[in-house]
């Protein structure tokens, strides 16, 4: 394919084709789905762990309310994407100027770097906990074989392996069947937001929408609508083909809808199980998410501990290659390299160098002495930092006719953008303030 940050190849010929009006659920749900199971990753697991474990079923309230705004900015990602056919860092390349680029792709990049430390390091610690030996090894291992997998494996191959991938978090549904739960506790919790004025809760607040509600997840999503309309000729970016739309929202709509439901309902049965087990015997603070895991065993018992590892080492293999690619993209856009999954390596160099790049220093930072709990979680609250003047950007983006056409966000979708990204800027000056108060 030739062309750069995303733009699709004019050689390819137009077709009236449009999407399937009756797709097979699993034709379907891809991006969105792909999108969804990787915002539950080590990072995620540790934050839901900790803050279940430290307020039981007191701050699963977030995760409904979370879940509408999530999938709003997540639609408004893949819309921009499918509609424009450019990345979120294409389309800021094209209509914005260089500065306000640049700043954002770093933040993204720095954010991204650190969650991939924190997430290949609780990998290796989870491996260590069922076969022991040094964790380190296992982090080299893992960052590796990451890099080279996104390198070298075929585009369709590598999104039929994150696909499979996903199913790593049925093992969290599966722990809320071996342990007890105090359901009326967790309906109250649930449907009953509960608000602490502490800068631990509120940080605890942030980092759960940040790592529901992630930078990295936007510039996916987004970038992967692009690849899919390289890799099905018969689509076309719907500023060019307004009657495509139709069905292509839909499309979009419900895989979004379905991945971040995944996505809500995992994270609420990691800080379920957490509430359930950790809480009630009053282990309020955890070192790592691999000590989530064991701290399950005197509880719940070794196949609980055991089906928390494998959650933990499964999702990490399908974040770690989202968090370096949507590096990689929003990098490339930026700076007009080549740019996709879908091309060989020798077409696209200096795309995959910093998908290898990104993760080898993820894993370098676990030669550093920080806590890897510390990690996870800050990794956390970066994201939930980073987010909001991204968002802001995205959701001007999105209402732009230069940009979007006759397909500008507007109703109920925009409404909920817009407070999507209130909410996060309200959870980081609550956060600052608080911290600054006490």
């Amino acid at each position: 394919m030739s062309g750069t940050e995303g733009d699709l190849d004019p050689r390819t010929e137009r077709s009236p084709a449009v999407e399937p009006s009756k797709p097979r659920i699993l034709k379907v749900l891809g991006p969105g789905l792909i999108t969804g199971a990787s915002d539950d990753d080590p990072s995620g697991i540790a934050t839901y762990s900790q803050v279940g474990a430290q307020y039981a079923y007191g701050a699963s309230w977030t995760l409904l309310f979370s879940y509408p705004l999530m999938s709003a900015i997540q639609m408004i990602s893949a819309r921009l994407g499918r509609t424009t056919g450019r990345g979120i860092a294409g389309n800021l390349r094209r209509y914005y100027p260089n500065w306000l680029v640049y700043t954002g792709v770093c933040l993204l990049v720095i954010a991204n770097i650190i969650n991939i430390g924190a997430d290949i390091g609780a990998m290796g610690d989870a491996v260590k906990l069922i076969i022991g030996g040094p964790a380190l090894v296992y982090v080299v291992l893992f960052g590796a074989g990451c890099a080279i997998a996104q390198v070298f494996l075929q585009y369709k191959k590598y999104v039929r392996i994150l696909k499979w991938l996903s199913l790593a978090l049925l093992s969290y549904v599966a722990t809320l069947f071996i342990v007890k739960i105090d359901w009326a506790a967790l309906a109250t919790g649930f449907f009953t937001p509960h608000i602490e004025f502490s800068s631990d809760y509120l940080m605890a607040i942030v980092a759960i929408f940040g790592t529901t509600i992630s930078p990295y997840l936007f510039f996916w999503q987004a970038s992967q609508e692009v690849e899919d309309l390289k890799e099905k000729p018969k689509r076309h970016p719907l500023k060019d083909s307004p009657e495509q739309a139709k069905e292509a929202d839909q499309r979009i709509e419900l895989d979004t809808l379905a991945g971040m439901g995944i996505s809500n309902f995992i994270a609420l049965s990691i800080m379920v199980t957490a509430a359930a087990t950790l809480n009630v015997h009053h282990i309020t603070d955890i070192g790592s998410s691999a000590q989530a895991a064991e701290a399950l065993e005197p509880v719940a018992g070794k196949f609980a501990e055991l089906l928390f590892v494998i959650g933990i080492v499964g999702t990490g293999l399908l974040a770690v290659p989202v968090l370096a690619g949507s590096a990689a993209y929003g990098l490339g856009e930026a700076l007009r390299w080549p740019t996709g999954l879908a091309r060989k390596p020798k077409d696209a160099k200096a795309f995959y160098a910093t998908i290898a790049i990104a993760t080898m220093l993820g894993v370098a930072l676990n030669f550093a002495p920080v806590n890897p709990i510390q990690a996870l979680f800050w990794s956390a609250v970066v994201n939930g930092v980073v987010a909001v003047p991204i968002m802001v950007i995205m959701m001007l983006m999105s209402t732009d006719k230069r940009i979007m056409g006759e397909q500008v966000i507007g109703g109920w979708l925009l409404g909920l953008g817009w407070l999507s990204t209130g909410v996060m800027a309200l959870c980081a000056v609550g956060m600052g303030a608080s911290a600054v108060l006490n």
